[in-house]
Order: C-alpha cells, then structure tokens, then sequence
C-alpha cells in the first residue's frame, strides 16, 4: 500500500491547534493577541457605596452630627430633658400651635432621645435608604425623608393637641410630650418602597422583589403595632405612633405617581417625581394650614 502526505492544518479564517489523540481546536486567528494600551477596553472601577447612595450617608451623617453637637453642649447622651430637646428643635403641640413655631416639623426629625433612640433610628434609615436610593434617585430620598417626617410630624402635633388640650382652660394652652426623631421618615420610606418594589418596570426577578417587599410590610406592620400597644395606659414606653402612622401614610401616597428609576425613562421618572413632589406639598399645606386655625 502506498503512504499518503500528511495532510496539512487549515490555512485561512481559522488555525488548527492539537495533536495525537486529541479533539481538534479550531481557534480565531487573534487568539492569544493583546491589543495595544491605546486600544484596550478601561477596566470599570467599582464605586464606593457612599457615591452610589449619597443621600443616604447625607442624611445619616447630619441626624449624627446633630447629636454630637447635642452631647457637645452638655446634653445627656442617654436621657436628654425635655427643655434641651425643645431647645434643639424637637417637636411639641403647643410650641407650634401656640406659639407659631412651625419649623420644628422639620427640625424635629434630626433630633434624637438619646443614643439608643439615634442608633436604631440610623440603623433603619441606613437599610432602607440604600434599598430605596437607587429605585428613586438621590433627590427623591431627600425629598421622601423631609416630606414623610414632615406629614408624621403634623400628624402627631394634631394628635397631641386633640389628646392633651383643655377646653377649660382659659389661657387655652395645648399640652403634650416633646416628640423628636427620624422614625417617621423611616416609616415614610417603607411606605415608597412597598409601592415601588411592586413595579414590573424593575429589572430584577420577581421572587427577589417579592422577598423584599415582604420583608419591608413585615417591619412596617411590626413596628406599627408595638408603637399601638405602647399607647396603652401604664405602659413606661413612650413611641410616637402617629408620627410613624403619618409618615407610612404620607410615604405611599408619595409613590402612587412614582416609577422607580431603574428600569424607566429618565424623563419619565423626574415627570412622575415632581408629580408626586408636587402633591404631598400639597396636602402638607393645607393640613398645616387646618392646624393653623385650631382654637390654642
């Protein structure tokens, strides 16, 4: 019998790469090239999660800092009186009713009871702000905290002076407790994120959305029902729950007209933000302004 050539490799598109007993390896013909500096793809550095949720951190940092300057000027990091968190912008019925002092709506949300009441406050706000932050923006978190604290704040301040106010009183003063503290903000952030998290515009799997949500109805509902049995008579406790019944209220209503951001046009998003921005402003106003004529 005669013996044939040894048949070649492939020439052309493609380059053979093997040998005895092997499966053939048919290889581009850059295979193993390295393109020059000037024409590699740049490696992504990975961002630092403060720049990926900077409202968050924001927010976080000041309600701190806020508490160091409290502890700064003297007052107890555990067991602050009444007049020093008056002092520092807590809330009360009868200072913004009586005495037209309406900025402690908004100033009473960075003002804590003590350390444990910042800590688990923080602690709240740095969970559900990093889970919300990038469905709704920076500038939709920022606006969510101060809206929901707000809504909560007015809420309480109409609660006590209803619970604690003495029609026979002939000066016609409002009495009540001093509240003060983030948690209907954090309340109100729950609220926007049992809305969003429902939305099928999200490009995440729907048994993970599912879990989140539950996760975040469950914390709601818990809380909320601790808050309602510390109203009892008798109970040592005390826990605004309608601050944090006014700022979950306030927080879904704030994301009916939302889309969350990921997963929707831009232009879309910011529509629907002003949108919803637009109506808690709304009813803000006006129920502050129903407060404002109540009898003091």
């Amino acid at each position: 019998m005669g013996s044939f050539p040894p048949v070649p490799p492939p020439h052309g598109p493609e380059s053979y790469r093997g040998g005895p007993g092997s499966a053939p390896e048919y290889l581009p013909p850059d295979a193993g090239f390295i393109p020059p500096p000037s024409e590699q793809q740049p490696v992504r550095r990975q961002r630092p999660l403060w720049a990926v949720s900077p409202a968050t951190y924001i927010l976080v940092g000041i309600n701190c800092l806020v508490f160091i300057a409290m502890v700064a000027h003297h007052v107890s990091p555990f067991s602050p009186t009444s007049d020093q968190l008056l002092f520092w912008g807590a809330d009360n019925a009868s200072a913004v009713l009586n005495y037209g002092e309406w900025w402690r709506i908004v100033t009473a949300m960075f003002v804590h009871v003590g350390i444990i009441h910042l800590a688990t406050n923080m602690w709240c706000l740095w969970n559900l702000g990093l889970l919300a932050e990038p469905l709704m923006g920076s500038t939709g978190l920022l606006a969510a905290y101060i809206l929901t604290g707000a809504a909560g704040n007015l809420l309480s301040t109409f609660f006590n002076w209803w619970h604690y106010s003495v029609p026979a009183n002939p000066a016609g003063i409002v009495y009540g407790p001093v509240g003060a503290g983030a948690s209907g903000a954090v309340f109100g952030l729950a609220g926007v994120l049992i809305v969003l998290l429902k939305s099928p515009r999200l490009p995440i799997p729907q048994f993970e959305l599912r879990k989140l949500r539950k996760s975040v109805i469950y914390f709601a509902a818990i809380n909320l029902l601790i808050g309602a049995a510390t109203m009892a008579p008798g109970i040592g406790i005390h826990i605004d729950n309608m601050a944090h019944l006014g700022g979950f209220s306030c927080g879904l209503l704030f994301a009916v007209p939302l889309v969350p951001r990921l997963g929707s046009p831009r232009q879309l998003f910011a529509t629907r933000l002003r949108m919803g921005v637009a109506m808690i402003v709304g009813v803000l106003v006006l129920f502050g302004f129903y407060l404002a004529q109540l009898p003091g």
